[in-house]
């Protein structure tokens, strides 16, 4: 799941940023209004985080111009106000919930699972030919054996999923399981992906993943001729 937080103070930011990437999630961060609303234009996230009172943008204006570009990604509000009224005008620009800081992590956490469990889609499992991915529980079966891998394996693999055909590269893998601010000088994709590889194969001789050199990684189509493996 990769989460775009809006915050504009370092040490809020630092502490949201950090408790969420011990719960694996893969998180974006923007420090002022105008470059949350770039990254929101962007890119593709599963929550927003938006704290109201930032430079450039408020939060307010942030989450109505992400609305008017009928970009529905669930959004929770951040603000140090806990009026009635501010409450109202953070919702009735489309957010979906409101934390007053300062606020209990557990609670926070709690919400952030909520929001994104609203979000899903009544999808809950994906295939491809003997691979199947259970989404709720986050587990990964070839035939009926289950893959256990590691979180950054799970995301990889999704990404891919949802990418089926297509070629990615590096970079983009990083930017959607690391986040922007990781080193892209690096073989940590390479290291994860030759992992993943052998686990799954442990299970099958077909090889899934197909290395595209010089560019990245793909899962190809499967044909209408493809049996499976």
């Amino acid at each position: 799941m990769k989460i775009l937080l809006v915050e504009d103070e370092k040490g809020v930011a630092n502490f949201i940023k950090k408790g969420l990437g011990e719960e694996n999630y893969t998180v974006d961060l923007a420090v002022d209004g105008d470059e949350g609303l770039a990254f929101a234009f962007a890119n593709q996230y599963d929550l927003i985080i938006l704290d109201i009172m930032l430079p450039g943008l408020n939060g307010i204006e942030v989450c109505r111009q992400v609305r008017k570009k009928n970009i529905q990604t669930p959004v929770m509000m951040l603000t140090a106000k806990d009026s009635v009224r501010d409450k109202v005008s953070g919702l009735d620009c489309g957010a979906d919930d409101y934390m007053t800081k300062p606020f209990a992590f557990d609670e926070f956490i709690a919400r952030v699972r909520a929001l994104l469990r609203r979000k899903q889609s009544s999808i809950t499992e994906l295939r491809y030919k003997s691979l199947r991915i259970d989404i709720p529980s986050h587990k990964v079966y070839v035939g009926d054996k289950e893959v256990s891998l590691r979180p950054k394996e799970y995301a990889i693999l999704m990404y891919l999923l949802k990418n089926v055909g297509r070629v990615v590269s590096r970079t983009q893998i990083i930017e959607s399981v690391w986040g922007y601010d990781f080193n892209p000088n690096t073989n940590i994709v390479d290291v994860h992906i030759k992992s993943l590889r052998e686990k799954i194969t442990e299970f099958t001789r077909a090889d899934f993943i197909r290395s595209v050199r010089g560019t990245g990684y793909m899962i190809e189509a499967v044909s209408a001729s493809d049996s499976d493996d």
